[in-house]
């Protein structure tokens, strides 16, 4: 028979080895084709959107106004039970917030106006005007201790941090120095890349650590760090440096006990109510607490004495319980954008006061945010830092409003920027849309009737 063998069935045939890799359909290479070129498409509209002449300008722009508000929010919700426990009005402190807010942002308009030579002739004046206010911090009866520093002077109805101004004035002092260095060609040589500007920034920390406050005193640091790096200083240089402040920091840290306690407060998760780890360990319960979410506008329980300073140093911890973690990736989000802006003007500009302002600025103001957020999320020491245009204090709102304009100032200077200001005329979107959606009614003058003339 066929299919039989002599004594024995034939084998059926062997199956086919199923394939190795799955067969991928015509439909799926399409969709994947297609999310790519999607991708493509999305990557090339972001580069082009980013290399626009006033985009640095709108991020500085939008970005602090949407830190400012959010601030706003978030200090009236943090206040108002400090206000209550010290017997104040519930709108106290959001109300001289938002005074501080106004006034600032008058500032902010112009300094967005000024002239750059007239942000350089400003160096000088304002650095001895801060070094004459913190020369008055540390006579007594002057100046005001809180909390342990002596860093305010009283004037009735509000108080005053010049230490605050002091970061605006080695901005515009180091870059103006740094500036007319770079047009002698004096920056080759090491000496005159350190003196007298480091001399100068030590000075002022000296000033501020009279007061006892470490925490403006490692703002101003890594702020003449961030000038030396952008005037080209060697690495050698930087390493050096870097061992003689870690060596001043660890002799004012072990001096003082209170500043070792906080840095044994970092990663601590557990404390008791008289443990000096309280403050940190009750902002990582309100960041945990606060889910993707959080727990509404105005819900969080931290607030009510359990974490101390809820409107100042530890804001942050109060947006991650009330707004979640959608809140807290929005505010990190817009210091990512202000901090990519203020970088990006420093790099495009040929001028070198521009570039060392608006590099010094930047580090500034990035430096400040990172202290602070760390601290909330226990990964650094606590400094009694508040966050930038976000936590409560004037003294802190004022300076950095009006280094936001001079950004908005130097992203306007670009040539770019001014061509595409140029070609815009006086007319704005808003005139013309309005322009066209209710035109103007134009009312024609009668013809003059020419005299008959009589036969």
């Amino acid at each position: 028979m066929p299919g039989q063998v002599r004594g024995r069935t034939a084998a059926p045939p062997a199956e086919r080895p199923a394939a190795r890799f799955p067969l991928v359909s015509a439909t799926t290479t399409f969709r994947a084709a297609g999310r790519a070129a999607a991708l493509r498409a999305f990557t090339a509209r972001l580069r082009r959107a980013l290399d626009r002449p006033l985009t640095a300008y709108y991020l500085i722009l939008g970005s602090s106004l949407l830190i400012l508000v959010l601030g706003l929010v978030m200090v009236f919700s943090a206040s108002q039970i400090t206000a209550l426990r010290n017997g104040l009005p519930v709108l106290f402190f959001f109300g001289k917030q938002l005074v501080a807010a106004v006034i600032g942002c008058g500032l902010m308009l112009v300094a967005a106006r000024l002239p750059i030579a007239v942000h350089r002739a400003l160096a000088y004046p304002l650095l001895l005007g801060s070094i004459f206010l913190m020369a008055l911090v540390a006579i007594p009866g002057i100046g005001v201790e809180i909390n342990g520093n002596r860093n305010w002077i009283s004037f009735g109805l509000f108080q005053l941090q010049p230490s605050e101004f002091g970061k605006l004035a080695l901005v515009l002092w180091g870059a103006d120095l740094l500036a007319r260095k770079q047009k002698t060609r004096m920056l080759d040589q090491w000496k005159h890349l350190l003196v007298p500007l480091v001399p100068g920034a030590v000075f002022l920390v000296m000033l501020i650590m009279v007061g006892g406050d470490m925490g403006t005193a490692m703002i101003l640091v890594a702020l003449l760090f961030g000038l030396l790096w952008m005037a080209g200083a060697p690495l050698r240089l930087f390493a050096g440096a870097a061992g003689i402040a870690v060596v001043m920091a660890a002799t004012l840290i072990v001096l003082v006990p209170h500043r070792l306690d906080r840095i044994n407060c970092v990663g601590v998760t557990q404390t008791g109510p008289d443990q000096p780890c309280w403050q940190a360990v009750h902002g990582l319960y309100a960041l945990a607490s606060g889910g993707l979410f959080g727990s509404g506008l105005g819900a969080g329980v931290e607030k009510w004495g359990q974490l101390p300073e809820s409107h100042t140093d530890f804001i942050f911890a109060v947006t991650g319980e009330e707004l979640g973690l959608a809140g807290t990736l929005s505010v990190l989000a817009l210091f990512a954008a202000l901090g990519y802006a203020g970088i990006r003007v420093a790099g495009r500009t040929k001028d070198p006061f521009v570039r060392y302002a608006a590099g010094g600025a930047t580090t500034w103001i990035m430096a400040q945010a990172v202290i602070n957020i760390g601290a909330v999320l226990g990964l650094l020491p606590i400094a009694g830092v508040p966050l930038p245009l976000f936590s409560y204090g004037g003294s802190a709102l004022l300076p950095t409003l009006f280094a936001i304009g001079m950004l908005l100032c130097f992203a306007r200077s670009e040539p770019g920027a001014r061509a595409a200001l140029a070609a815009r005329g006086s007319t704005s979107r808003i005139r013309a849309t309005l322009d066209r959606v209710l035109p103007r009614r134009t009312t024609a003058r009668p013809a003059k009737q020419q005299p008959r003339r009589e036969r």
